[in-house]
C-alpha cells in the first residue's frame, strides 16, 4: 500500500480591503473581504518541506492591496484580474480561486440631502463572486448572502405524511421568512456584471414575494426559474433557505384570541431547504462548484 499527497491548496484567506474612491467632493466606498486560494505543484513542499514553489500568503495580501490601488470595479472583473495573474506569473501555480464578499454601504442623508462622505451599512444582502482561473479559461460565480426576506401571509404549509412522532400542526396561513444565500454560475467568462446581478437579485426578489407558496421548496424553485429566465448568462443557480420559523403565540391562558398577529420567532433549530435550479443545456460546472 503506498500513501501519497491528495488534493490540496493553499492560500491568504479574509482579506479586509476598503478603498474610498475621492473622484470629485462626493466619496464612494468599496468594502471587500478577498480570499485567495491558490493549487498547482506543491508536492515539493509537503513531502520534503521546500518552500521554493511556495508564494507566501503575506505576498498574496500585498496583491489585493496593490491591485486596489488601481481601482476595483466590479468584484468579478477584480477577481478575474487577481486570479490570473496568479496563474500567469508564478509557474508553480496551475489554477488559482478568488473569492470575495462585498458589504454594502448606503449614503447617509444630511439636512435632507445626499451626504458627500458619511455612510450607514446596509442590511439589503452581501453581493458575492467566486472566480476560478486555470490558465487557459475562468469559471465565474455570483450570487448574495444573509438577504432576509419574509411574507406575512400567502404561505400554507399541509398535506405532508404524519406518524407517531409529528406533532406539526397543518397551516393554511402562516409567516414564510428565510435568509436567502444564492450562488449562481455564469456560462460566459466577459458580462455586463454589475447588470446581471442586479436583475438577478430584482427577480428573485418578486418571485419570493409573488409566489404564493405552498412550501419554501416550491418557493425556492419559483425563485431559481425566474432568475434564469431573466438573465440568459446565469446557466445554474443554488440556494441555501433557511427557514427563520414563526409560531403563532397561544394567548389563550390569558382570556386573549390571537388572530394571526402575534408570533413568536424561533432561531433554531429550523428547517434548512436546499436546492439547485439550472438550464438542461448548462454547460460543465468544471472546477466552479468544487
Amino acid at each position: 500500500m503506498a500513501i501519497v499527497l491528495g488534493d490540496n491548496r493553499y492560500g491568504k484567506a479574509e482579506n479586509r480591503l476598503v478603498r474610498v474612491d475621492r473622484d470629485g467632493d462626493e466619496h464612494r466606498i468599496t468594502d471587500l473581504t478577498v480570499s485567495v486560494s491558490l493549487s498547482g505543484d506543491m508536492s515539493d513542499t509537503h513531502l520534503t518541506g521546500a518552500n521554493d514553489k511556495v508564494l507566501a500568503t503575506d505576498t498574496q495580501k500585498n496583491t489585493v492591496f496593490a491591485f486596489a490601488r488601481d481601482g476595483i470595479g466590479e468584484i468579478e472583473d477584480f477577481a478575474l484580474r487577481l486570479a490570473r495573474h496568479f496563474v500567469s506569473t508564478q509557474g508553480s501555480i496551475h489554477a488559482a480561486r478568488v473569492g470575495i464578499v462585498a458589504h454594502p454601504w448606503e449614503r447617509l442623508q444630511v439636512g435632507g440631502r445626499p451626504a458627500h462622505h458619511s455612510f450607514a451599512r446596509s442590511g439589503a444582502g452581501t453581493r458575492t463572486t467566486r472566480v476560478t482561473y486555470d490558465g487557459e479559461r475562468a469559471w465565474v460565480l455570483g450570487g448574495v448572502e444573509d438577504l432576509t426576506v419574509l411574507n406575512s401571509t400567502g404561505s400554507e404549509f399541509w398535506g405532508f405524511p404524519r406518524d407517531e412522532y409529528t406533532t406539526l400542526v397543518e397551516v393554511k396561513d402562516r409567516i414564510l421568512a428565510t435568509a436567502v444565500s444564492a450562488t449562481w454560475r455564469y456560462s460566459v467568462e466577459e458580462a455586463d456584471w454589475a447588470k446581471a446581478h442586479e436583475t438577478a437579485l430584482a427577480t428573485l426578489l418578486d418571485a419570493f414575494g409573488g409566489t404564493h407558496s405552498q412550501s419554501l421548496q416550491q418557493t425556492l424553485y419559483a425563485m431559481g426559474q425566474a432568475v434564469l429566465e431573466a438573465v440568459p448568462e446565469i446557466a445554474e443557480i443554488r440556494f441555501a433557505l433557511p427557514n427563520k420559523h414563526h409560531f403563532l403565540v397561544d394567548l389563550e391562558p390569558f382570556g386573549l384570541d390571537n388572530p394571526g398577529e402575534v408570533f413568536y420567532a424561533a432561531d433554531r433549530p429550523y428547517g434548512l431547504i436546499e436546492g439547485t435550479v439550472l438550464r438542461d443545456d448548462a454547460p460543465p460546472a468544471g472546477p466552479a462548484w468544487s
